[in-house]
């Protein structure tokens, strides 16, 4: 039998190229299952086929024990369980050891979303200078059309459409996508691409200056911790007591479309979630949204 180490790399490498999951997800995969291996090894399990249900509940308790929250450990149970049913499909262990063992429920939080105001109020704050500009032009992006972070990063522009107002987009597992834009966001685009993109190149000292859109003030690709960056700068001129990320964007972009009436299928669509019970967090949190003005507005609430 293969060492356990060896494995998880086979399973790594299985991941990457027949189920085509991002690096992103890998690497979680990866750190996930090498924690659960130390726990192996601290407990001195001899070989995998000593694993049982018993030790998987035991791991459980100890993350629990550990302060975990409920996602993270149902996730981390997640992977062991697509572990653990690779190993049985490649013939390494004979019994499946996660099938007496259930996923604990995940806790029932709303995204958090801004309100129409505070939306405006924020896409106000950019000033015009050349960063200022890039910024808004960012912003304009994640609201109108509901990007991830790394989908922003990875915009090229090969990516773009804006004749027909549209991006394309690759998201989680590569699954590519066309993305309308709005108005807003197309003209914030091209002013940052015709009166800023060219200032920042000049400043790449790279032979071969990056396709990609957005820029740092190096005149290379802007990470995505420095969109992080930039809008917790945002968000505390705006002074909400609470804590804003560019996900935070997403989920306000799909929370208004609901609100106006967008249908749910063609929400789901517009993100890129595969499955709609993900998209359907969205309708509990208008209805939320509706009883608390309910409650506000209502003489005998």
């Amino acid at each position: 039998m293969l060492a356990i180490e060896n494995l998880i790399d086979e399973f790594l490498i299985y991941l990457r190229a027949a189920k085509n999951f991002s690096l992103n997800t890998q690497e979680s995969y990866g750190l996930d299952l090498r924690q659960f291996l130390f726990f192996f090894d601290k407990n001195s399990i001899e070989s995998l086929t000593s694993i049982d249900h018993l030790l998987i509940r035991r791991y459980m308790a100890k993350l629990k024990d550990e302060q975990y929250a409920r996602s993270s450990i149902a996730r981390k149970i997640s992977c062991l369980r697509s572990f653990f049913k690779y190993l049985c499909r490649e013939g390494h262990i004979q019994n499946n050891p996660i099938l007496g063992v259930s996923t604990p429920k995940r806790e029932k939080r709303l995204p958090e979303f801004l309100y129409p105001e505070e939306l405006e109020n924020l896409l106000k704050l950019p000033d015009q200078s050349a960063l200022g500009l890039r910024d808004q032009a960012i912003l304009e992006i994640f609201y109108s059309s509901g990007l991830r972070l790394q989908e922003v990063v990875g915009l090229t522009f090969a990516d773009l459409d804006l004749s027909r107002g549209y991006l394309r987009v690759y998201g989680k597992g590569a699954k590519e996508r066309l993305v309308p834009i709005g108005g807003c966001a197309i003209r914030s685009l091209q002013k940052y691409l015709n009166e800023v993109r060219p200032k920042l190149l000049i400043k790449c000292s790279m032979v071969k200056p990056t396709a990609h859109i957005f820029l740092n003030y190096r005149g290379t690709r802007l990470s995505g911790r420095s969109i992080q960056r930039m809008m917790d700068k945002y968000i505390q001129q705006l002074a909400l007591n609470r804590k804003i990320s560019p996900h935070t964007l997403r989920h306000t972009f799909a929370t208004h479309l609901l609100e106006n009436g967008a249908d749910l299928r063609v929400v789901q669509e517009l993100l890129g979630h595969v499955d709609i019970s993900s998209t359907q967090i969205y309708t509990h949190l208008t209805k939320e949204r509706i009883r608390t003005v309910y409650l506000k507005s209502h003489p005998r609430a």
